[in-house]
Parts: C-alpha cells; sequence; structure tokens
C-alpha cells in the first residue's frame, strides 16, 4: 500500500494558534465553529454572528476559523471590479431548495402546460394583469417612484400619457420589461446593457439619467438614507471593458448538469443582477437595468413563467435587506453568498406566490 506524502513541517496559523494558551483550553468550542454555516443552517456575516458565539472566545479566531471553512466550498463565478477581484459563493441549503423549485414550477414545460389547461385568452388577461405591470411598477417605487400601485395600472391599462416623472418611470420600466423578454434570444453586449437602460429611463429626465449612455466620470456614488456613501463603483475608466468581460461570462456555455463547471442559470442571473449594480455604469437607473437583466437571462434560459413573477413587489417591501446583501458582500471580500441567498429567499416567495395563485390552481385541478 502507497504511502500518503510526508508532512512539509509547516503549520496552519490558525489551528497554531488554537495549540496557544489561552485557545486550547477551549478547543472544542473553537472547533465546533469550523463549518460555514450555524447551527440553524444559516450562513450569517461577521457582524450577525459575533454575537452568537460562546462568551469567552476569542472573535477574531472564531471568524478565521468561518471563513476557513468557506473558503474550502466556494465556488469561484467571476472576476470583479477594478482591481479585479473574484466573486464566489457557497451552495447553501436555501439555495438548493430554491433551485429545485424554480426548476419544477418555473421552466417553458411548465408553463406551456398550465396555458393548455387554462386556454390562451385566460394567459394573455393575466399577462396584461401581473409580471409585467407589476414589476414594472414595484421596480419604479424600489427606486423612488411615489405614485401608487393603482394610479400606475390604470396609466397601463387604458395605455394613458404619463403625467409625471413618477408615472414616467413606471411606464419605461414596463417598456423596459417587454424589451427583456423581446430580446432574449440575443447574446448580452454592451450595446444590448446600453439598450436596455435606454428603453428604460429615456423620457424621464434624459439631463439626469443620459438614456443609454455610460458614465465617463467617477462622480456616481450609492448612499443610504442618511446620506452616508456605502458604495464607490469601480473607476469609470475601463468600465466598457469590463462589460465586456462580463458579457463574455454570461454568454458562455454553462456546461451539462454532468460537468464540473455547471452553474445554474439561477445564480447566474442572480449574480449578473450583482454585477450590473457593483458596477453602477449609468448615472441613474443601475438597479432597474440589473434587475431587468435578471429576468433577460431567466427568459433566455427557458423560465419562461418568470414573466408571472414580479420578484421587486418583494423586494420594495425590504429595500433594507436588499442593500444590506450589496454590502455585506462588498464587505467579505466579494463573498455573492449573503446577495444570493437574500434574493433566493425572496424568489423562492415569489415563485410559491406563483404557484398558489388561483390561475395555477385552476390549471392544476383539470
Amino acid at each position: 500500500m502507497k504511502k500518503p506524502p510526508k508532512s512539509s513541517g509547516r503549520t496552519d496559523p490558525v489551528f497554531d494558534l488554537l495549540a496557544r494558551s489561552p485557545h486550547k483550553e477551549r478547543l472544542a468550542d473553537y472547533l465546533a465553529l469550523l463549518k460555514p454555516f450555524d447551527d440553524q443552517s444559516r450562513y450569517l456575516p461577521f457582524e450577525a454572528l459575533r454575537y452568537r458565539w460562546a462568551a469567552g472566545l476569542d472573535a477574531n479566531l472564531c471568524w478565521a476559523l468561518v471563513k476557513k471553512a468557506r473558503a474550502a466550498q466556494y465556488i469561484n463565478l467571476l472576476p470583479l471590479g477594478e482591481p479585479l477581484q473574484w466573486g464566489k459563493y457557497v451552495q447553501t441549503p436555501l439555495a438548493q431548495k430554491t433551485l429545485s423549485v424554480v426548476d419544477r414550477h418555473t421552466s417553458t414545460a411548465a408553463l406551456d402546460y398550465m396555458t393548455s389547461q387554462i386556454g390562451e385568452r385566460m394567459h394573455f388577461s393575466y399577462l396584461l394583469n401581473d409580471l409585467i405591470e407589476d414589476e414594472a411598477i414595484a421596480s419604479s417605487q424600489l427606486e423612488g417612484a411615489a405614485t401608487t400601485t393603482r394610479v400606475a395600472k390604470d396609466m397601463l391599462k387604458h395605455q394613458r400619457q404619463p403625467r409625471t416623472p413618477d408615472e414616467r418611470m413606471v411606464l419605461g420600466n414596463y417598456r423596459m420589461m417587454n424589451f427583456a423578454w423581446e430580446q432574449r434570444h440575443e447574446p448580452l453586449s454592451v450595446a444590448l446593457i446600453a439598450a436596455i437602460h435606454q428603453v428604460g429611463v429615456e423620457g424621464i429626465d434624459d439631463e439626469q439619467y443620459c438614456p443609454g449612455v455610460f458614465r465617463a466620470k467617477d462622480e456616481v456614488v450609492v448612499q443610504d438614507g442618511a446620506g452616508n456613501t456605502v458604495h464607490r463603483p469601480p473607476p469609470a475608466a475601463g468600465l466598457v471593458a469590463r462589460l465586456e468581460k462580463l458579457s463574455d461570462w454570461v454568454n458562455l456555455s454553462d456546461g451539462s448538469t454532468l460537468e464540473n463547471n455547471y452553474l445554474h442559470p439561477l445564480i447566474k442571473s442572480i449574480t449578473l443582477h450583482f454585477a450590473l449594480g457593483y458596477e453602477h455604469p449609468f448615472r441613474d437607473g443601475n438597479g432597474r437595468v440589473a434587475r431587468a437583466l435578471f429576468y433577460w437571462l431567466m427568459f433566455k434560459n427557458e423560465f419562461a413563467a418568470f414573466r408571472y413573477i414580479a420578484i421587486s413587489l418583494l423586494l420594495r417591501n425590504a429595500p433594507v435587506k436588499y442593500g444590506r446583501s450589496y454590502l455585506q458582500t462588498e464587505a467579505d471580500e466579494l463573498d455573492l453568498t449573503y446577495f444570493i441567498e437574500f434574493q433566493c429567499s425572496v424568489i423562492l416567495r415569489a415563485v410559491l406566490g406563483f404557484t398558489h395563485s388561483s390561475l395555477w390552481e385552476r390549471a392544476c385541478s383539470r
């Protein structure tokens, strides 16, 4: 029998610390933390975990053990920013459940079966009444549009011309969602990203938004409700080149489910959502473009039922958690697991809401 190779004699600095006093007296407590999740299978950031560790443990050492366990399971997704840094994630129980539900209920095949049961007329009526309107309205409200859902729906239903900038924002998002569906067979490109922005914001305030034009300066920042800067996007210099690399990554084949490099379209779509928000390529309207591109990529991968699933309805009700998931990812070396986890929790609720709708139940009862 072949013997294993001899150790080089080098010690891991984390385990070296555990062998020293006073840490070695609590060795069992420390080693129990060598896992990516907490005891409830949650993927929590340092700010949340540090209050859950046993009294007397060194918080920095505890975090080093958690990070060591996570690093062993990281899946590299794509390089982001300038200088380039790898965005990565850990597959979590919540993500696995969400992927399963999405695969079962939102594929084009599942939607075709449902519409065959309820008839094309009701299918078209439901389309008008739900996703495109609801997503357009909620996405606009998430960005600060003050119009009510009832007034916005009335405008879209009766094809009334918008009277205010907020209504123009809703109409722009409505057009953008339709455009994302129409362009689902096209590869991602810098030109397509610019075109989605132009369709979505043109006519709202062209001087403010500069429709379809990428920022050329570094004056764009993301601020919280108190006016504090919470994110400075990568520099404008090299922006187009980075978007070209992002497009190349999106257009790469994900491989078959049997290959090691397979990446589920939902994870890829969420990552694209994050990457657009992180790059912030436009002066304004970046969040709307990021969410529209999420839908575009899901449509492209034959998850047509997402035409009926308005993610922004739930994001609008949790804007602080939505923003925090961006910040937690950026603060922790571009660990996208935080952002993916939050998006999966929202998508899971939205898909289950869709499957419990009267339309779905009517189709399944036939």
